[in-house]
């Protein structure tokens, strides 16, 4: 086990002061009965803040359109009830000295029709396309995606007058932003269509208004090249690509981008900088300048059942991850599956105490406290 002190440095997100740079990544297990967040759920982010984790960042949350999800068990961030559930989540992390910010979630067309909250409601996307491209709906008016865009500003605005410190947006594993980047999803032709940066322009827009709503909290935006249902998937082969991509986010103002790959070990064009090279983290960073959260598989021994469960949460060593953090090639660590199985990861790894991290177990995933 490496020394891992460097976890444990204090980071300034744009002036957001974090005690350290471990942040538990969004992990939903739809343990919300009927949208609202209860009183497990409470208890639940409590335990992780008051041991060492650094950012909070919710399991996604459900913005203000009835088709984004396919669970009526996922939280909602809209409506008088499940946003006083959330005012009681976040002033139990303040209490214990934490911070936090919301996932903002819309399933897109990973949604199946039928399902969720409002089952009669229809499914959202780019082009009325499903994940493997079958045209199954008309491609949504410009007008009718701006109200897209407008309704993760408008949850946005809610968070921020609960008292949330940050907000993160969920563009990555093919759900709704993450449709508009990619190709096999986003068939359109106009300003949200047809090129790498009109791709990205949906995201512009979200992030434009969410920033309005939002005034001068941190914004984060969580982005993958994999897909739910395409490992290999990719927005960007080159890092050309990824410039002209990711430079589109920061242009239109976001403050940190949050980089989920599979295994955070793994160059992302070995091709060019070799089999040690950067990171997808490393090379968001180097090309934009902006802070990264690495993801993936932090405190997991790399072994996958076809599920994509890890195994050996607490017996792995994370010195890779150490190491890239301490030179410098992203700013922040997102812990998941390893933190959602032991609450006290964070402060086991600072003080030392790896004898008592528990192995994961992935059949419990969802039920973890």
């Amino acid at each position: 086990m490496t020394d891992a002190a460097p976890l444990f440095q204090p980071f300034n997100l744009a002036g957001l002061e974090l005690k350290n740079r471990i942040v538990m990544a969004p992990m939903t297990r739809g343990q919300s009965p009927g949208g609202i967040p209860n009183d497990d759920n409470v208890g639940y982010y409590k335990r992780r803040a008051e041991n060492d984790v650094g950012l909070i960042i919710s399991e996604g949350t459900l913005i203000p359109r009835k088709g984004a999800s396919d669970s009526p068990n996922y939280p909602l961030f809209w409506g008088d009830e499940a946003l006083a559930g959330w005012k009681k989540i976040i002033d139990a992390v303040h209490a214990e000295g934490g911070v936090m910010a919301p996932q903002l979630w819309h399933l897109g067309m990973s949604r199946k029709p039928g399902t969720g909250h409002f089952p009669d409601a229809p499914c959202d996307g780019p082009s009325g396309v499903t994940l493997t491209g079958k045209k199954v709906a008309e491609e949504p008016t410009e007008e009718e995606v701006l109200a897209y865009a407008q309704a993760y500003a408008d949850a946005a605005g809610d968070a921020a007058r609960l008292g949330f410190d940050a907000i993160e947006l969920h563009g990555a594993h093919a759900y709704l932003i993450d449709e508009f980047f990619w190709t096999v999803t986003n068939q359109r032709t106009d300003r949200f269509g047809g090129s790498i940066e009109k791709n990205a322009e949906f995201a512009a827009e979200t992030i434009r208004r969410t920033r309005k709503a939002i005034g001068d909290l941190p914004l984060i935006i969580r982005i993958s090249q994999w897909k739910s249902v395409d490992y290999n998937a990719k927005v960007a082969v080159t890092p050309q690509e990824m410039e002209r991509w990711v430079n589109v986010l920061v242009e239109a103002g976001v403050d940190a981008i949050h980089c989920s790959q599979r295994r955070i070990w793994e160059p992302e064009f070995p091709e060019v900088d070799g089999p040690d090279g950067l990171n997808f983290a490393g090379w968001v960073k180097k090309l934009t300048g902006k802070p990264t959260i690495s993801v993936g598989s932090v405190g997991l021994d790399g072994e996958f059942t076809d599920s994509f469960r890890g195994k050996g949460a607490a017996k792995a060593d994370i010195a890779n991850a150490v190491e890239r953090l301490e030179r410098g090639e992203y700013d922040l660590v997102a812990v998941g599956r390893a933190l959602l199985q032991d609450p006290e990861w964070a402060a086991k790894i600072k003080a030392g105490r790896l004898d008592e991290i528990k192995d994961y177990d992935g059949e419990a995933m969802k039920t973890y406290y």
